[in-house]
């Protein structure tokens, strides 16, 4: 599948993973706390506030963005759909033309990218961890081509190429000055969700859903255990992923219902949705049941309006504001290579949980109390929301 958009004006006041460890950016912002980092990853530069969405620029030029999705769909609801919308925003912003290609295997990460070099566009936007290694190959191969890449650390070794023994010993930044990995710090709206699911449990039992053991899933899933145990150290969080296959444990409605179910058969009544479109099948399965669901990555409220009045918020990572900042960095020439990480200390934030909506009555002042100490706790690194269970993905 592919769709394509053109941008009509110019505008010209705007601004503007499989790698498991990453060497620092050349922003010179400070180095983010190293427990905030992505698991398995050293610690990524934060993002600079001259990159924040809507930052003013004084000039921008139009420029083709090529986008290139992760296995399953492009209107996922979530992941792919709101990364895509962010590149094709950025695109349109700089007078500029945005086109997509929706990947169906994993095998062909590399010949899709490859097609949009051949096309000779001036950005590449890869959505997803396992596409990490295939960006930094094209990076590494087309200079004069800028490569943005979601949910990707990047590690590489002294000669620039993905290292798989993960000792990431070369200095991405200054080896690939043309690819940026964003990162965001999901431990920390992963915690948020936990103080939420642990305040209004009934049951003392909550559940999460994942897809496939990559980091991101991993830092949202120990980030909402930590958030609960610090409300209820008593608290019973049940997990189960779905499938060691991305392509089938993101993509499978009919497995997150059953996951879903099985744990509101055990007592769970707060379910929270780590999955993206299996995650839709929990959401469901939690509607039905008439217990609360906490959405994931965006408002899920809003882009599952049939299911917002079970879901009680979402951990979001600012999705669409981040890649669109990242790819009017391009025609703005501020654009920062290496891993930067997005967070709650970003400016705007790059993390948090979206609006309460139809549940804003379980959005009590104490509550609130205990997310905006939490946040803050997150700004000024006194709070650690990989402990004290570490957020390690599977097999390290």
């Amino acid at each position: 599948m592919r769709t394509r958009s053109l941008g009509l004006t110019l505008v010209s006041s705007l601004a503007i993973i499989v790698a498991a460890c990453s060497s620092g950016s050349s922003s010179p912002s400070a180095a983010a706390p190293e427990s905030q980092a992505p698991a398995s990853e050293a610690p990524a530069s934060e993002a600079p506030a001259s990159q924040a969405a809507g930052s003013p620029a004084a000039s921008m030029r139009p420029i083709k963005v090529g986008v290139v999705t992760d296995v399953g769909t492009l209107e996922d609801k979530s992941f792919n759909q709101f990364s895509n919308e962010g590149a094709e925003a950025g695109a349109t912003a700089t007078g500029g033309e945005h086109d997509v290609i929706v990947t169906a295997n994993i095998s062909d990460y590399g010949q899709n990218i490859q097609s949009f070099v051949d096309q000779g566009v001036d950005a590449v936007v890869t959505i997803g961890f396992l596409i990490g290694t295939d960006t930094a190959a094209a990076a590494k191969a087309n200079p004069d081509i800028h490569f943005i890449g979601v949910d990707q650390g990047i590690c590489v070794d002294e000669e620039g190429v993905s290292d798989p023994t993960f000792a990431c010993k070369g200095d991405a930044a200054t080896l690939l000055p043309n690819y940026q990995g964003i990162v965001f710090a999901e431990a920390q709206p992963g915690y948020l969700a936990g103080l939420v699911a642990a305040t209004i449990s009934e049951s003392g039992t909550i559940g999460a859903v994942g897809g496939t053991n990559v980091p991101a899933v991993v830092n949202y899933w120990r980030g909402y255990e930590n958030g609960a145990k610090s409300v209820n150290p008593d608290i019973k969080v049940l997990y189960q992923e779905t499938d060691p296959d991305p392509a089938k444990g993101f993509n499978d409605q009919t497995k997150g219902r059953t996951i879903a179910e099985q744990f509101i058969g055990q007592g769970a009544d707060v379910i929270f949705q780590i999955a993206g479109l299996t995650g839709q099948g929990a959401l469901e399965a939690v509607c039905d049941a008439g217990i609360h669901g906490i959405g994931v990555d965006v408002d899920q409220a809003e882009s599952l309006p049939n299911l917002a009045p079970c879901i009680v918020t979402s951990a979001e990572k600012k999705l669409k504001d981040t890649v669109q900042a990242v790819v009017e960095s391009v025609a703005t020439d501020t654009f920062v290579p290496g891993t930067v990480q997005y967070n709650a200390k970003s400016t705007p934030p790059a993390i948090g949980l979206s609006d309460f909506h139809d549940n804003a009555a379980l959005l009590t002042p104490e509550l609130q109390a205990k997310i905006d100490e939490a946040t803050q706790g997150f700004i000024d690194g006194s709070l650690d929301p990989c402990a004290p269970i570490k957020c390690t993905v599977s097999g390290e």
